[in-house]
């Protein structure tokens, strides 16, 4: 993942990762699954994925955010959903597929990671009660986010005024001279006979 911003809200005593890429957010579904099994987050992303409602959701997304979604990849494992044979993992789910809204990292930011409204229907199937403060705090950290852009706005418009007002006072000061000499005016009427006639 390119660019890379990482951020960790605390959910029912669960740190879950949430990542920025180019102005989209990740939730890490590997954390939400700590939250019920610490020992088998992979086993519970792969029967979640297992699940045919699961299958569904995930298709409908795909078909509403992603153009380059694969239908004809997502019917024929759509059609395997909620066999006791059928196994995928979210990498070959996106492999297959094209899908964005489910990714597999490995190493920093490593885990699987989620659109929101992906993660917070996992968070459902993990537990109601935990998606509810998933969704909470995910709500709560971007008010913050946009609290504080809304800062560095708002200091950037004064650090500007500031700064004209600063650079148009050292110009009349330093660069105008209070009168200007006959001189001055020769040389400066010189100048633009000889700019008009270029």
């Amino acid at each position: 993942m390119k660019k890379t911003k990482s951020v960790n809200i605390e959910v029912q005593g669960t740190s879950v990762t949430i990542l920025s890429e180019q102005g989209e957010d990740y939730v890490c579904l590997t954390d939400i699954a700590r939250f019920r099994n610490p020992e088998a987050t992979d086993d519970l992303i792969r029967s979640w994925l297992r699940n045919r409602n699961t299958v569904e959701f995930l298709g409908i997304w795909e078909r509403l955010h992603n153009p380059v979604f694969n239908p004809v990849e997502f019917d024929g494992i759509k059609s395997q959903a909620g066999l006791n044979s059928y196994k995928i993992s979210v990498k070959e789910w996106v492999e297959k597929t094209g899908a964005i809204g489910l990714k597999a990292a490995a190493g920093r930011y490593g885990g699987t990671f989620a659109h929101p409204d992906i993660a917070f229907e996992f968070g459902m199937w993990i537990s109601p009660e935990f998606k509810i403060y998933l969704v909470r705090e995910f709500r709560r950290l971007k008010e913050e986010e946009t609290q504080r852009l809304s800062l560095d706005w708002d200091l950037h418009r004064a650090l500007s005024k500031v700064n004209y007002r600063i650079h148009t006072d050292a110009v009349k000061a330093h660069l105008i001279p209070p009168e200007i000499t006959p001189a001055q005016a020769a040389i400066t009427y010189a100048s633009e006979e000889e700019l008009s006639r270029r």
